[in-house]
């Protein structure tokens, strides 16, 4: 295969290329996850052959194979494998509780379980229903359960399987549900060839150097992780954030390419040894998956070498939103404008299209959209919206503002937003004042249920280290600044907000402390 010719193609063979890298550049390093190395001749070597006993063992066409465990270099195969195999990677959420994995694995329809020694005792110890599928361990066998390397194919073995066609299954993300099944998000090859290969060539080269410590199941480590490796580049895995490791192993490897979410960067920055690091080789760092603030982008510009870019968007796909925030430093407020080819609009309660400068809820639409939740179209039917023209657009869940340039600047959720006596209530106005406040290091505000107004704005704050906060006074400084009909009613210290493994505030937690305090 012509690999570069390849890459230049409207739509092309995402795994062959990856097979192919083996070939042209056998004995470069492929993954490091602080443990062991692997070049691309072996990855492409034992990608092929668990990709042959997958079908052995009968996987089907665009049928998904289920990944759950540590992020590291067998995870990666296993991926990796699915895809090669015509399969359909399925990695799951590993903070789910055991009930979630067991409908999740069902759900998928997996007939094979990669999982490590942890993950396999902790679900076996639940008594859960795992259903039929073949466990195979991604660390050491477990009494009959063999580990990879024992299961795959012999060395040599090659995988028979016809090229992808733009329609099918690449991957089942699910998304972070808090009761029952979350929702299995499907991405075709023909989304992720566009997210990870079509335009990325003056991003990524067999020389990216990319350090990557979100887990693998997440959508933020795929829009780094999938880029480098089509391109040929390096990517060291971390299976857990350390800011000390991670500034250790970025400046060791002289990394090119990171993904980091907000608290990330804060953390890094905060560390006492990175200024001491050298990162000079960074060329382009992303963020996505939270808020990031204007601050925190100002300090990344001044103190962090290399672009940083902004990513907004949602794992369904609709409007992908990108900052390039070297590039606009006036606009660090905003998430950016759509990239290329994605169209955004700004609707009201009613679904109706307002015009630009107006708050509402915001569509969008692009070329890279899911295919749907998987077996959940009514679910599916919830996000979408149509125009005049009959267009599908998905709701991105979140309300915004488009300014004069075209830069989108997000006010809040649309789920997160309060209705208090018939007032919208935007909690991120609320919580970039509590922000403001000396000795607050992080803050928080969701909706209450109120009898006299139906909701209710209540704010958690992080008190700054060595900082003692009178709530009684910050409720009333704050409260001084804001609407009557915005007014925080109560105002709560907490040690830290509850945040998931991509740095998102978990408000449905704020929201059951709430419900259980008032119980």
């Amino acid at each position: 295969m012509d690999i570069k010719a390849e890459l230049e193609r409207e739509f092309g063979n995402w795994p062959g290329i990856v097979a192919a890298w083996g070939t042209l550049q056998p004995d470069a390093i492929a993954l490091d996850d602080g443990y062991h190395r692997i070049s691309w001749g072996a990855l492409s070597g034992q990608v092929d052959r668990i990709a042959a006993q997958l079908i052995a063992d009968g996987l089907q066409r665009g049928q998904a194979v289920a990944i759950l465990g540590t992020t590291g270099i067998p995870y990666a195969l296993a991926y990796l494998a699915a895809i090669r195999a015509g399969g359909c990677a399925a990695p799951l959420t590993t903070s789910a509780t055991p009930r979630q994995l067991a409908n999740m694995l069902a759900d998928s329809g997996a007939i094979h379980l990669f999982i490590d020694g942890d993950k396999r005792a902790e679900l076996l110890a639940s008594g859960v229903d795992l259903g039929t599928a073949r466990h195979v361990m991604l660390d050491a066998a477990a009494g009959e359960t063999p580990s990879l390397s024992e299961w795959m194919a012999p060395e040599g073995s090659v995988p028979d399987i016809a090229p992808p066609q733009p329609g099918d299954a690449f991957n089942i993300i699910y998304s972070s549900g808090t009761t029952g099944t979350p929702k299995g998000i499907v991405h075709s090859h023909a989304m992720r060839w566009r997210q990870s290969v079509a335009g990325f060539q003056a991003i990524y080269s067999e020389q990216a150097r990319a350090i990557l410590s979100t887990p693998l199941y997440s959508n933020t480590t795929l829009a780094v992780f999938l880029p480098t490796i089509v391109h040929g580049g390096m990517v060291r895995l971390m299976g857990k954030f350390d800011s000390g490791q991670w500034l250790n192993a970025a400046q060791a490897m002289r990394a090119t390419h990171t993904m980091l979410v907000p608290v990330q960067y804060q953390r890094l920055m905060s560390d006492p040894a990175f200024d001491s690091h050298d990162l000079s080789s960074m060329q382009v760092k992303f963020c996505t998956s939270a808020p990031f603030s204007a601050e925190l982008k100002a300090e990344a510009l001044r103190r962090f070498p290399g672009g940083l870019v902004e990513i907004y968007g949602m794992t369904e796909g609709g409007v992908v939103c990108m900052l390039q925030a070297h590039n606009f430093p006036d606009k660090l407020h905003t998430v950016g404008q759509p990239v290329k080819g994605h169209d955004l609009k700004v609707i009201d309660e009613e679904g109706r299209e307002l015009p630009p400068g107006s708050k509402g809820e915001m569509v969008g639409r692009s070329p890279t959209m899911m295919s749907g939740y998987k077996n959940q179209p009514d679910k599916t039917r919830d996000m979408e919206w149509r125009d005049t023209d009959g267009n599908l657009w998905f709701k991105m869940g979140d309300i915004g503002i488009v300014d004069e340039d075209g830069f989108v600047q997000i006010v809040g959720r649309a789920k997160d937003m309060i209705i208090s006596g018939g007032f919208n209530i935007y909690p991120k106005d609320l919580e970039e004042i509590l922000m403001q406040q000396p000795g607050v290091a992080d803050a928080a505000v969701v909706g209450m249920p109120s009898e006299r107004w139906g909701e209710t704005p209540v704010g958690f704050v992080v008190a700054a280290p060595d900082h003692a906060l009178d709530l009684d006074q910050l409720l009333a400084t704050v409260n001084a600044e804001l609407g009557k009909t915005q007014r925080l009613s109560a105002l709560h210290s907490i040690d830290e907000l509850p945040r998931s493994h991509i740095g998102k505030i978990l408000k449905t937690d704020l929201r059951a402390m709430l419900a259980e305090t008032a119980g």
